[in-house]
Parts: C-alpha cells; sequence; structure tokens
C-alpha cells in the first residue's frame, strides 16, 4: 500500500515539472526578446479600433442612468436606435440611477435633484409643430393628458406636479443615494398623429426623454445635468405586445446569416445621452440685456418692404442695398430673425423659430425646411434666406419722349451711345421687369415707374411702319426681344380724362 501512495507521488511530481515546462516555454515565446506590445498594436486589425477609443483619463461616466422596464424590439438593425412598443395606458417602470463615481458631483450630495419626463415627437417635422399637434389632441381629447405619473406605483419621488398648458410631461423631485423608480403611463398612441386615419396606417414613433436639473444658487432646479431619451411606439391595450411577437416571429424566419444584421431583443431598455429638451428652464436663459430689440444697423434702419408691384431698380432705389437689408444676417439675434419672418410673410412660423437666431435658421437645410413647414413654405423660406430673387421672364428698357424731341419716326437712340434728345439731355431708360407676358403687365409696371394713373390707361399701342399704331396684345408681348428698348409718348383720349400709350 505504501509503494502504491509513493508512485501517485512520483507520477503527480512529473506531471506538475511537465506542466511548468510547458508553461516557462510559453513565457519565453511571448518574452520581449520576440514580441512587444507595441508590435502587436501596430498590427492593422488594432489600427481601425485604435482611434475610436478614448483614453482612460477622457472617459467621463454619466452621472445618471435611466432604464425603462420594457423590451426592446428584436427587428431592429445594427447600428440603429433600440425601439420599444409600449401599451396606451400601462403602467411602465423607469429606474432613476446614480451612475457617479466616487467624488463626481460633490455638489448634489445628499440633495435633491428635479427630473422631467417628458413623450415627445421623434420626427423632426412634427417636433416643430408640436404646439398645433397638441393642441389637436387636446381637442379632440378634452380632459386627457399624453402623459402621467402612476404615483401608488412609483417608489422614491418627491414633489410630483404637472403643467396643465404641458400634456406631454411630468415633472418630480428624488435623492440620487435612494432607491428611485417613477411609473409612466403614455396615453397617445402613434396612429393618433398620422395624417390619414383610414386604418392600417404606419403610426409615427414618439421619445420618452428624461431632463435632470440641480439647484442654483437662488434655490431653482435651472442647472442642467443630465438628458436622455430612447425611441418608443405606442398602440392600443395589448397591441405592443403583439407587435413584438410578431416581429419576433418574423426573426425567427430569418437565416442565421440575416439575423446577425439585427440587433438582439433586450429585457429592458437603458435611455442614451441626448440634448437638453429646448422646453427645459436652460433654454431661457438669456445672458444679454431683456430690453427691446432695435435695429440700429444702417441698412435694417433704412429696410423697407419691397413692394410687389415693384419692377424697376430706378423705382426702387439701390437694389444692391435694398437686396443686402432684406437678408437675414447669421448675427442677427432672436428678435430680429422673428422680425424678419414677419416682414417676409412667415408669420406663421414665428412661434415652431421662437428661439432661433439668425445663425441657426440660416444653419437649416432645404431638406429641413421642407420638412419642417412643407414643401411650398419650406422652398419658399430657403430661398428667401439665399436671397434668391425671381427671375423675370422679359426684361425691356423704356424711356418717356418729352414734348419738343427731335427724333425721326421709326428711329431709337442707340442705349449707352450718349444718345441726347433735341434740348442736349440724355434719354434716360428705366427697366422694366415682366413677370408675366401679357399686356396688361406692361401697362401695369409703365404705369408704376413713371407714376401714371393706371386707371386713366385705355390703351397701348406700338407703332408699326408708315406711322401705324397697333394694339398690344398677350402675344404681341410674348414676342417681344428680351432687353428691347422702347420710347413712349401719350395721347390723351377725347371726352374721356383717359390717355393712350404709344410705344416706339
Amino acid at each position: 500500500m505504501a509503494w502504491v501512495l509513493k508512485m501517485d507521488e512520483v507520477i503527480e511530481s512529473g506531471l506538475v515539472h511537465d506542466f511548468d515546462a510547458s508553461l516557462s516555454g510559453i513565457g519565453q515565446e511571448l518574452g520581449a526578446g520576440a514580441y512587444s506590445m507595441s508590435d502587436v498594436l501596430a498590427l492593422p486589425i488594432f489600427k481601425q479600433e485604435d482611434s475610436s477609443l478614448p483614453l482612460d483619463d477622457e472617459t467621463k461616466n454619466p452621472p445618471f442612468q435611466y432604464v425603462m422596464c420594457a423590451a426592446t424590439s428584436p427587428a431592429v438593425k445594427l447600428h440603429d436606435e433600440t425601439l420599444t412598443y409600449l401599451n396606451q395606458g400601462q403602467s411602465y417602470e423607469i429606474r432613476m440611477l446614480d451612475n457617479r463615481k466616487m467624488g463626481d458631483m460633490p455638489e448634489i450630495t445628499g440633495k435633491l435633484v428635479k427630473s422631467i419626463i417628458r413623450v415627445v415627437f421623434h420626427d423632426r417635422r412634427l417636433q416643430y409643430t408640436e404646439h398645433q399637434q397638441l393642441e389637436g389632441w387636446k381637442w379632440n381629447r378634452p380632459g386627457d393628458r399624453l402623459l402621467d405619473l402612476d404615483i401608488p406605483m412609483s417608489v422614491g419621488i418627491i414633489d410630483t406636479r404637472t403643467n396643465p398648458s404641458q400634456l406631454n410631461a411630468v415633472e418630480f423631485l428624488w435623492d440620487p443615494a435612494k432607491r428611485t423608480s417613477a411609473f409612466i403611463q403614455v396615453h397617445c398612441i402613434s396612429t393618433e398623429f398620422t395624417p390619414r386615419k383610414h386604418g392600417g396606417e404606419k403610426g409615427v414613433p414618439f421619445r420618452i426623454q428624461v431632463d435632470t436639473f440641480k439647484q442654483n444658487e437662488n434655490g431653482e432646479y435651472t442647472d442642467h445635468l443630465h438628458s436622455a431619451s430612447c425611441q418608443i411606439k405606442v398602440f392600443k391595450p395589448k397591441g405592443a405586445d403583439r407587435k413584438q411577437k410578431t416581429d419576433r416571429e418574423k426573426m425567427e424566419k430569418r437565416t442565421a446569416h440575416e439575423k446577425e444584421k439585427y440587433q438582439p431583443s433586450y429585457d429592458t431598455t437603458i435611455l442614451t445621452e441626448c440634448s437638453p429638451w429646448p422646453d427645459t428652464p436652460t433654454a431661457y436663459v438669456n445672458n444679454s440685456p431683456s430690453t427691446a430689440p432695435t435695429f440700429t444697423s444702417p441698412q435694417q434702419s433704412t429696410c423697407s418692404v419691397p413692394d410687389s408691384n415693384s419692377s424697376s431698380p430706378n423705382h426702387q432705389g439701390d437694389g444692391v442695398s435694398q437686396t443686402s437689408s432684406e437678408q437675414l444676417q447669421p448675427s442677427a439675434t432672436t428678435q430680429e430673425t422673428q422680425q424678419w419672418l414677419l416682414k417676409n410673410r412667415f408669420s406663421s412660423y414665428t412661434r415652431l423659430f421662437s428661439n432661433f437666431s439668425g445663425a441657426d435658421l440660416l444653419k437649416l437645410t432645404k431638406e429641413d425646411l421642407v420638412q419642417i413647414c412643407g414643401a411650398a413654405d419650406g422652398i419658399r423660406l430657403y430661398n428667401s434666406l439665399k436671397s434668391r430673387s425671381v427671375r423675370p421672364r422679359l426684361t425691356i428698357y423704356v424711356c418717356q419722349e418729352q414734348p419738343g424731341s427731335s427724333v425721326l419716326q421709326g428711329q431709337q437712340p442707340a442705349v449707352g451711345r450718349g444718345a441726347e434728345n433735341g434740348s442736349g439731355t440724355p434719354y434716360v431708360y428705366h427697366a422694366i421687369y415682366l413677370e408675366e407676358m401679357v399686356a396688361s403687365e406692361v401697362a401695369r409696371k409703365l404705369a408704376l415707374v413713371f407714376n401714371i394713373p393706371f386707371h386713366q390707361i385705355n390703351q397701348v399701342y406700338r407703332q408699326g411702319p408708315t406711322g401705324i399704331h397697333i394694339l398690344v396684345s398677350d402675344q404681341m408681348v410674348q414676342n417681344f426681344q428680351d432687353e428691347s428698348c422702347f420710347l413712349f409718348s401719350t395721347v390723351k383720349v377725347e371726352n374721356s380724362g383717359g390717355i393712350h400709350i404709344i410705344l416706339k
């Protein structure tokens, strides 16, 4: 028996020796003489990832984390934002978690913070028309709210408040050091804000956003700390469960290769960091004096809204200075931007752009404006911001013939050659820009440029061969050559007090 035990010890010691020898061999292969960590990191696979990895001293954890206890959809592609389905009126828990490291934000240790939870639109166009959308919903659902707190189920929340004018927001105080859970109920459904209500339409997505603030020097909760949000869709009761089941069944039918392109479904939804919602108190902080806006710029002080009937740069004044004064400048304040919108007939959008400065508005692309304002007004606003004037369809140059001028019949002074009338005064022509190729447009523009009462103009004639008078018709205007030159005279009509205009 002793012999057997001794043999076991010998075998065990041999195995240990062999294992140590194998480890020592591995150590020699990975020694500094064979490889170095810098060589390993220099490989291409690490080069691609190296730039995207932040340094340890640059990493910054968010102070809070919000987790909604609702499963995410499995039918969301990789790198896309998660999507969570909710049932209308059902209570869902949002856990308010303190994510600070030791020593972070000591000013809020032992103090309460305020959080505002909102249900807002995910679509940018609906975000800018939020007020109108919510007013329409309120009209159809009097007395209801879009978002409510289930106070009996909530834990750790203090001083809950709901503003009657903000049906989509709730706010409360909470202590980050204690367990806190807010149970919310969303009462609007995604299909209530679709343009058509024929059934089967795709509902619009919403966002659940949480903004958290700390107290300022005056004890008001206006200092922003953290914001996070997630994308949701709201269905009628039990509709979210059916939609989740449908998505899961669709994914099960896909191949393994196709499934790799989609995110897995998670039991909870983590709200991702985002910018604070514009309606938060920080959006109203104004460092500039709260005086009424005054327009002291020389261009702005002389700027006037152009008359839509104006036709000639000589009649309007200097066209270059007028264009520059009408253009919205990047340095324009929010008040000046509001004035510019009103002057350019965008009064219905002044509320949407109430917090926009000139630079903010100019940064919007054509696609952004079309999405916010619709196709017609979006394109019009984009052209106004870029100072794109409408190119006239026809330009003609007209000079009024003075009495006593000696111009041979059928001859016209050449423009740019110092042509003069009989008194030695050079002929001065005015540009007429026609947006419509009709005879009435010619008469109207002539009346504006030369201060002739429009109602007194009976007919407009063109002097033809041998001095005959040809009635100017729409067809004749359409056959005018661009940048044609005309002299014109006026002839009084007997017994009517009107005049005829004769183009030569």
